[in-house]
């Protein structure tokens, strides 16, 4: 394409408003190239005006690149003076604000400017004195009692990606309709050249405190066991290490070539610890060190995997539904009744169920919710345990209210000590909950697309014509409109739930077969594989 006179007009309009020296020559130089005839360059000032990009309730996310359509200075800057703007309108005026970061490409900075707006603002301003967890930041909220707190991450993303995280003062993120105020908050804001700006933040160091509450977790008394780990090139090797070494355990080895925090995640074409290939650095380690637990931290070191030794010798990763379970179930048969006699467990309606057949068999409420840890901490009163099939895990509601890594790995490390001492592993705690409840295997279909109006009308087709038999059991379609735009189909030990991805440009169909033992183990399982292989083909062809 050529660069029409409209898309010049609007880029000089952003490069006029973009306080940022280098941001302000970054799109300059893609607007010299397109002036030049260069169609790509044309193509590219069309994408990065595309924008704004939107907030919404995970926050911002997008690649690091001047423009709109971008996480750049100047889009910081407009989105605090929205969030500044939304929280003055809700009473809290003046009142504490926690900042933190990872160390990403751009994080400092962004950080820097969230603060300095929110200074010049007038509210109270602690940052994090350095790149570290987000728990961290979400524990700071909920420990200081901020009204609100803000975290430069993009979790997981490519390292192209940066973002811009908002919890509020329950010290959990946000919820609607909190963030279409925001949003309309910042689309009234001035260009990011005209918003204040004021140095001022203090700086607020609350590592210790953290750490003291993940050792106080019911890890059990054993601490013989042995943990490889990876940090994914993110901030989480440090804390997790102090975090290992608070609860006693000291026979932990790290991937040494992913435990230096780099934005460029050099090992690894996807810093997420689901993706293929991701772990192999880990997995190798385990078998090297003769571990008894493997862990994996994505770059923010809110996700936590778990990878166990097979009763061959090999090595592979849980998935998080086993995860989520394995520490689930941990969690429920720790809990003191006589200081919380009515226990509430709590995951995703994508996640595994058989947490409530656990939280049954235990005397525990369970719950279900939307996808998202907003939702999952505000599942109820005496939360004690939370997780979703995506590596999410809060074990420790009490004073994290959100997913926390550090703390769950530091809780695995526990439970595979006191397995270890009586001759057991993981492995046999799922076989024992398989035995008991019955086999329950997951898995997921996920269609990437380049153009997100695909989604939609894949959803509008299935909703217009559902199957009435998929992996040859007959199903029937519930949709959760105007609640969620998902879809959720069962029948007999059967369940498939469809959505748009809410963080990537896909849409997802999450799978479940569950198949009771009646002889053996083995053969359960081997029937659920089955279920499961044709279930995964029919909802491929679905979604193709």
């Amino acid at each position: 394409m050529t660069l029409t006179s409209t898309l010049r007009d609007a880029a000089f309009r952003w490069i006029a408003d973009d306080p940022d020296a280098a941001s302000r020559a970054e799109l300059q130089g893609v607007v010299a190239r397109a002036l030049g005839g260069d169609a790509a360059a044309a193509d590219e000032v069309a994408d990065r005006l595309a924008g704004p990009l939107e907030f919404g309730t995970a926050g911002l996310r997008g690649p690091v690149r001047a423009g709109p359509n971008g996480m750049n200075v100047a889009v910081v800057t407009r989105t605090t003076a929205g969030v500044a703007a939304w929280l003055t309108a809700q009473g809290h005026a003046g009142a504490l604000v926690v900042v933190g970061r990872d160390a990403r490409h751009g994080s400092e900075d962004f950080a820097t400017a969230a603060a300095e707006v929110l200074t010049a603002a007038g509210f109270t301003v602690q940052a994090l004195p350095r790149p570290l967890p987000t728990p961290l930041l979400a524990y700071a909220v909920k420990h200081l009692g901020a009204v609100a707190g803000i975290q430069i991450t993009a979790s997981h993303n490519p390292p192209a990606d940066n973002g811009y995280k908002l919890y509020d003062a329950t010290g959990g993120q946000i919820v609607p309709p909190s963030d279409g105020e925001i949003e309309r908050a910042i689309q009234a804001a001035p260009g990011a050249v005209d918003v204040p700006r004021e140095p001022g933040a203090g700086v607020v160091d609350l590592l210790g405190g953290y750490l003291d509450e993940i050792a106080a977790l019911p890890l059990g008394a054993e601490r013989i066991v042995r943990v490889a780990a990876t940090a994914l090139h993110g901030v989480g090797a440090e804390t997790l290490r102090a975090a290992f070494e608070r609860a006693g355990f000291t026979d932990l080895h790290l991937v040494e070539a992913q435990s230096t925090p780099d934005p460029d995640f050099p090992t690894v074409s996807f810093p997420n610890p689901e993706e293929p290939g991701a772990t192999d650095l880990l997995l190798a380690l385990a078998a090297e060190v003769d571990a008894d637990l493997a862990i994996a931290l994505d770059p923010d070191a809110d996700r936590c995997a778990l990878g166990v030794r097979e009763r061959d010798g090999s090595w592979r990763m849980l998935r998080g539904d086993e995860t989520g379970v394995l520490l689930g179930s941990t969690i429920l048969s720790t809990v003191d009744r006589t200081m919380m006699p009515d226990p509430l467990v709590a995951t995703t309606i994508v996640s595994s169920s058989l947490l409530g057949e656990i939280a049954k068999a235990e005397g525990a409420r369970y719950a279900e919710t939307l996808t998202g840890f907003k939702w999952l901490v505000r599942a109820g009163d005496d939360l004690v345990f939370a997780y979703e099939e995506a590596l999410g895990l809060c074990v420790n509601p009490g004073f994290v209210r959100d997913k926390d890594g550090i703390a769950a790995a530091t809780l695995a490390a526990g439970l595979t000590a006191w397995l270890r001492a009586e001759g057991r592993t993981p492995l046999d705690v799922l076989d024992e909950l398989a035995q008991r409840h019955g086999v329950y295997v997951t898995d997921q279909v996920s269609l990437r697309v380049t153009d997100l109006s695909v989604r939609g009308r894949l959803m509008g087709k299935l909703r217009e014509a559902p199957p009435a038999e998929v992996g040859g059991v007959a199903v029937t379609l519930e949709d959760l409109l105007p609640d969620a735009d998902v879809l959720r189909l069962t029948g007999d030990g059967v369940r498939i739930v469809v959505r748009p991805s809410g963080t990537e440009p896909k849409l997802k169909a999450y799978l479940q077969v569950v198949e009771p033992v009646r002889d053996s183990l083995a053969d359960a399982r081997a029937a659920a594989g089955t279920r499961l292989t044709a279930l995964r083909t029919d909802v491929a062809a679905l979604l193709s």
